[in-house]
Parts: structure tokens; C-alpha cells; sequence
């Protein structure tokens, strides 16, 4: 079991909880949404996971659900739900030999080893369609580089620290970049608009 939250209030209707690590993030984070499901949870009109916190926006009583929250007992993450999405990746990124020098492995073998672990994301952030994706084990994390890009191509695949993301747009960036893919991530038109949204399974496939 992980460590109660901790609730803060953030203005009159809003509470924004704290845990101990994204992992724990992720375990309220879908607790949250399986109360509201079950009719469990007071009415709230957002819910939103980072790495260390769940903001919970649009209550009524902020005061009464924080004495509430504060002594749960939430459980361990369950297992992602639905298929996953399955994005296409030309691993050549410009940081591809750093990263295979971090994994000790050859050039190569970065494609095989990325795209055969599944991915979920987090929580979402930086720019409009980023995803946080966790599923790196620990022995893969690598660091961001020493000085950040002043741009990032859209579509780059990236990894820093346990994560991976994909960048919507092009952007400053400081995360390793091992690939490109041509899927839009973030599309106003379409409903999600963000390709990547919390709780959802990913999986990358190597394109030649």
C-alpha cells in the first residue's frame, strides 16, 4: 500500500493532493477516477495527475473531501485498460549514440530494447500533447543533456531521466533524442485532441 496522500487547498473549489513519487501519482490518479466511476467521489470538474501530485478542481467543499482524502489508504496502480497506442518510430535521433553508450548497448539494439517494453503515461505537461510516459526500468533512465536544444523538431521521440515523451511541435528541449515519428499528437480538431492522455498503454514500433 502507498503512504496517505497529503490535500492542499488551492483557492475556493480546488485541492491539490500530494504523494510521495509518480508511481504514487499514478496509483491515486486512477483510484480518483475509479471512485468517480463508481459514484464515490464528490462532483468534481477536473482531475489532473503530475509527477508528485492530483489536482482536483470544482468542489463544492474542498475543506470536508481534504479531511476525507487525507485518510485514505490508496492502492497499488492496476493494470492499464483498452489497447494501446502504437506509435511508429525511425529510431535515428541525433542522441541515439549517447544513449546506447549509457545502456551499454550498440546502436542498434536502442530500437529493439525501447520498443519492446510497454509504456503508460503519467501525466501530461510542458506543451500541449507532451506525455510523461513511465515503464523505463531503472537501469535505462539516462539524464538530460548538459544544454537544452533551442529547437526540437515535432514528432521527436525523447527520453530523460525514467521518462519518455514524444514533442508535439517544435520546442527547446533537453531530453536524449533517439527517434521521430510522423503521428500528430496533438490535433484541436479531434476528440481527445492529445493522442496521449493519462492511464493510457503505449507502445512503440521500430519503422525501417
Amino acid at each position: 500500500m502507498t503512504a496517505a496522500p497529503r490535500p492542499l487547498r488551492v483557492g475556493p473549489h480546488a485541492l491539490l493532493i500530494e504523494v510521495a513519487d509518480t508511481a504514487a501519482a499514478q496509483a491515486l490518479h486512477a483510484e480518483l477516477l475509479r471512485r468517480r466511476e463508481a459514484g464515490a467521489l464528490p462532483p468534481v470538474t477536473e482531475i489532473v495527475p503530475a509527477a508528485r501530485t492530483v489536482l482536483l478542481d470544482g468542489l463544492a467543499d474542498p475543506g470536508s473531501f481534504a479531511a476525507e482524502i487525507a485518510a485514505w489508504t490508496v492502492p497499488p496502480l492496476p493494470p492499464a485498460e483498452g489497447e494501446p497506442a502504437v506509435i511508429g518510430v525511425h529510431y535515428d535521433g541525433a542522441d541515439l549514440a549517447e544513449v546506447a553508450a549509457l545502456w551499454q548497448v550498440p546502436e542498434e539494439e536502442v530500437a529493439r530494447v525501447h520498443s519492446s517494453l510497454e509504456f503508460r503515461v503519467a501525466f501530461c505537461g510542458f506543451a500541449p500533447g507532451f506525455g510523461y510516459l513511465t515503464g523505463l526500468p531503472e537501469e535505462l533512465h539516462v539524464p538530460r543533456r548538459a544544454t537544452p536544444r533551442t529547437s526540437v523538431p515535432a514528432g521527436s521521440v525523447a527520453l530523460a531521466g525514467a521518462y519518455t515523451g514524444v514533442y508535439p511541435r517544435s520546442s527547446p528541449g533537453g531530453w536524449l533524442l533517439v527517434g521521430r515519428t510522423d503521428e500528430v499528437m496533438w490535433d484541436a480538431g479531434r476528440e481527445p485532441a492529445a493522442l496521449l492522455v493519462p492511464g493510457r498503454r503505449v507502445r512503440f514500433e521500430v519503422l525501417r
